[in-house]
This record gives C-alpha cells, structure tokens and sequence, in this order.
C-alpha cells in the first residue's frame, strides 16, 4: 500500500508540474488564464482564486490549464477574439508572438525534464548499496519451480559472475539459494539443470546488478544531467520503435506499459528499495518530457511544431486544421492507451 501512495503522489506531482510550468510561464506573460485542472472531467469540485478556477476532477492521470484564447483560436472563434479590444487582446493567447507561445507550451516539457534531472540527481547523492536482483524468470526453469521471483534480492552476492560461477560448480546438485523479498528472508532448495539450452543459465534466472555508487552534490548534478540526457535518447528511439512496430505489424512492444502498468514495476522496484522508487518517478518525468516533445497531434510536440510550420509559412496555420489534428491525434493516443491498458490488464490473468 506504501508504493502504490508513493506513487499515486508520485504521478500527480509530475503531472501537477507540467501543468505549473504552462501556468507560470502564462502568468509572467501576463496572459489571462481561465482554469488550472487537476485530472480529466468529470469535474469533482473547483473553487475560483482571482480570475483562475482551479478545478479537481476524477479521472487523475492527467491535468490541464485553459489560457484565454488558446483553445478558441484552433477551434474556428477568430471572428469572436478579433472583436475584442486592444488591451484584452494584449492578455489572450492567440495574440502572442510565436516565440511567447512557443515559450508557453514548451514550459511543460522543461519542467518535467527537470524534475526527473532533480531526483536522478539525489539517488546518486544518496546512493545505494551494490545488490544482485532476479529481473526475470524463464518459465519451467528450476528458479520457477523452486518459487523465486522477479524482484527477489540474492543474498551474500553483488556481483552476477561470483553467484553463476557459484551455481555451474553445482550442476545436478541441490543447492540453496538465500533471498530477500521485501522485508522477510527465504531459502529455496533448488538443483541446478545441467542440460541447458545455448544462452540461458542452470537456474533459468535474468540477473542485474543494482546499486548507485553514493556522489557529492556537484558530481551527483553532473552524472544525473547526464544520465537523463541518455534516458531522453533512449526514450525517444523507442517510441519511434513503437509507433514502426504499430503501424507496420499492428502490435505493441513488449516493454511498454500503461497507468496499471506502472504500478506492477513499482511494486517490483520498490522490493528493492526506495531509492529506486526515486529513480522510476525520476524516469516516468524524463519520459513525459520526451513523449510531449514529438511532433504529434494533440501533444505539446505537435503544437509546437505547427508555431515553427507558422514561422516558416509566415502566416497562420489554418485553424480548422489545428482542431481537426489534434483531435485525430488525441483519438489516436485514447486507442494506444486503451490497447496497452488492456494488455496490462491480461497479463494479470
């Protein structure tokens, strides 16, 4: 229940800084913002601080902040924000320069990138004590049989070549295996196979080495920037694979997770340790920032995109286009989530 709060406010702060990063960069342009939304309609509750409603609402992954004139330019209002008077249209979206607008949309994606830099950074500040964890097992190997788990810490080991080593001297023979699980310690009697397959191992076991080595305050800024510069790359190419492999062959990645996803690794990391629980949250922020920067419909990315097409075109794009877009775009993105949340959901079964 710990990792599932943990990450519930998690999520939401993510997603409550996206959403701020829009709002404060809004705000310092001066802009008229009508309503900051915590989640999707339906509306639970609002309540109006000066002229911004605050808004909470039940579906939770998710949020919003409706600036005046953001929405009414791309859905065909323009006759309507035209007759407004000067100094009001100083406050309105539409209005702006490209670079103040550009600015606005890309505050979100900023922000989440330096979220996920930030607690990158303070897992390498705390740091972590080297650990060899089981990532995977294969299925009707003696690890499966036996009763070893994904996630299971092996104890007495840090380094993945002493324990296989360990375990090849005794093929055939039965051996026992100390692990950690949470907070209890187990034994399991298992007999390594000594016929195996090219590739796999006498137990059937994936092993990985965990374990941050603990840095001071500037180094710990350094590596973590550089690590999530490496996550933003990898990130990036594999929603490329995904999106090939969709288009292409109709089917998902076996990586990829949703919402009900998430929670499943969490509750696998968090057996670990907290620390690594850091470092998912860490990662899902580097992950929002990435995803938002694509050049996709109904994405921060895919608005953007269109204020650069504006520049280069030197005159607005149309904006029946706009609307149409981005609602085929967030269409699009309802059915990836809706396949990937139904494969979550199967895997349980």
């Amino acid at each position: 229940m710990l990792i599932f709060i943990f990450v519930i406010i998690g999520l939401a702060v993510l997603i409550l800084g996206h959403e701020a990063g829009h709002f404060w960069v809004a705000k310092a342009f001066g802009l008229k913002i009508d309503e900051f939304g915590f989640g999707f309609p339906p509306r639970l509750f609002a309540r109006k601080k000066g002229e911004v409603e605050y808004s909470f609402n039940w579906l939770p992954f998710g949020g919003f902040v409706k600036i005046a004139g953001e929405e009414d330019s791309a859905s065909g209002e323009f006759v309507k924000l035209e007759s407004l008077p000067s100094s009001e249209k100083n406050r309105y979206f539409f209005f702006q320069p490209a670079w103040k607008r550009f600015l606005v949309i890309a505050a979100g994606v900023a922000v989440n990138f330096l979220i996920g830099w930030l607690l990158i950074s303070f897992v390498f500040m705390a740091g972590s004590a080297p650990l060899l964890v089981v990532g995977g097992i294969q299925n009707n190997s003696p690890a499966e049989k036996a009763g070893i788990m994904a996630g299971d810490i092996i104890k007495n080991y840090t380094a993945a070549k002493g324990f296989i080593d360990f375990v090849n001297q005794r093929r055939g023979q039965p051996i026992i295996i100390e692990i950690r699980r949470g907070s209890e310690n187990l034994n399991f009697n298992v007999v390594p196979r000594t016929d195996i397959a090219p590739n796999e191992g006498a137990l059937g076991v994936l092993l990985s080495e965990s374990g941050v080595e603990r840095l001071g305050v500037l180094k710990s800024f350094a590596e973590g920037f550089k690590q999530a510069v490496y996550a933003s790359g990898a990130i990036f190419f594999t929603f490329y694979a995904l999106m090939k492999n969709l288009l292409l062959h109709g089917s998902l990645l076996t990586g990829v997770v949703g919402p009900i996803g998430i929670f499943s690794v969490a509750q696998e990391t968090g057996k670990i340790g907290m620390v690594y629980l850091v470092q998912l949250i860490g990662l899902i922020s580097i992950n929002l920032a990435v995803i938002n920067l694509i050049p996709f419909p109904a994405l921060d990315g895919g608005r953007l995109f269109l204020i650069l097409a504006e520049k280069i075109k030197g005159s607005p794009i149309p904006f029946k286009f706009q609307a149409w877009a981005n609602r085929f775009g967030f269409v699009l993105l309802l059915v990836l989530m809706a396949f990937v949340t139904i494969r979550d959901i199967a895997q349980w079964f």
